[in-house]
C-alpha cells in the first residue's frame, strides 16, 4: 500500500507491499468498505486492476470497494465494475469528457459510480493531481448531479496527507448542491470524524492517519455511530 502526500509521487511512503493483508486488517477492525486509488493507472504507468479484483475476491461480499485512479472510459469503468467494485471514482474525465458521466450512469447505473473531485485554490486538478484546469469544483459538481451522480468525493488537495484537517467549508458547499459527500484529505483525529459527520458528509477517507496511527478505525467508526 502506498500513500502520497499532497498527490506527489515524489512524496511517497509504501506502508505495506501486500494489499490484501492491509484490507484484511481493515476489515478485521471492522471496515465494511474499502476505497482503492490505482496510482499507476492515474500517472498513465499500466494498472492494478487484477491486484484489485483479487482484493475483492478475498475480502468477500460482505464487504465494498470504491476504486479509483484512472478510469475515464466506459471501458475501464465497466471492466472495474465486471472486477467486483461497488463503485468507480471518475475524476479526470469528469471534467475533460463530462459527456462520458451520462454515459456510464446508462451502462452501470448512477448507484455505482462516484465523482472525484480533487480540488486546488478552489479548481479541479486532473490526471492524478498533475494538471490543474480552470473548472471550479463547484462547477464539476452540477454537472456530475445532472448526469444523475450525487455521490461525490472530495479532497483539498493541499491538506492530503498533512494531518491538519478535512476542507469541511468544501464539503458543506457542495452538499449544498445536493451531493452526497465523502470527505478525503487531511483527516488525523476522531475528532475531525465527528466534524465531518456533523458537517453532513456522507462519509470520511481515512488513510495516512490509520497508517501512522494517529487514530484507530474502531475509534472513528465509533464517532460516525455516536450521536454526542
Amino acid at each position: 500500500m502506498v500513500r502520497l502526500t499532497q498527490g506527489s509521487a515524489a512524496k511517497e511512503t509504501v506502508y505495506s507491499h501486500d494489499p490484501v493483508a492491509q484490507a484484511q486488517a481493515f476489515v478485521a477492525d471492522g471496515a465494511s468498505w474499502l476505497h482503492v486509488v490505482d496510482l499507476d493507472r492515474a500517472f498513465g504507468d499500466g494498472d492494478n486492476l487484477r491486484v484489485m479484483a483479487s482484493l475483492v475476491a478475498a475480502l468477500g461480499p460482505e464487504v465494498s470497494v470504491q476504486a479509483g485512479g484512472g478510469f475515464r472510459t466506459l471501458v475501464t469503468i465497466g471492466a472495474a465494475i465486471e472486477a467486483g467494485m461497488a463503485r468507480v471514482v471518475i475524476g479526470t474525465a469528469a471534467v475533460r469528457t463530462p459527456e462520458l458521466l451520462v454515459e456510464a450512469v446508462a451502462a452501470v447505473g448512477a448507484n455505482r459510480l462516484a465523482v472525484g473531485l480533487d480540488a486546488r485554490a478552489g479548481m479541479v486538478a486532473v490526471r492524478g493531481w498533475t494538471e490543474r484546469t480552470g473548472v471550479r469544483v463547484e462547477e464539476a459538481a452540477r454537472r456530475a448531479i445532472d448526469a444523475r451522480i450525487r455521490t461525490i468525493v472530495y479532497t483539498d488537495i493541499e491538506r492530503d496527507g498533512m494531518l491538519t484537517g478535512p476542507d469541511l467549508e468544501g464539503c458543506q458547499a457542495l452538499i449544498g448542491l445536493g451531493a452526497q459527500v465523502i470527505a478525503s484529505g487531511g483527516f488525523a483525529t476522531v475528532e475531525h470524524v465527528i466534524a465531518a459527520r456533523d458537517a453532513g458528509c456522507a462519509g470520511a477517507i481515512l488513510g495516512r492517519s490509520l497508517y501512522e496511527k494517529t487514530m484507530t478505525f474502531p475509534d472513528a467508526l465509533a464517532a460516525t455511530l455516536s450521536t454526542t
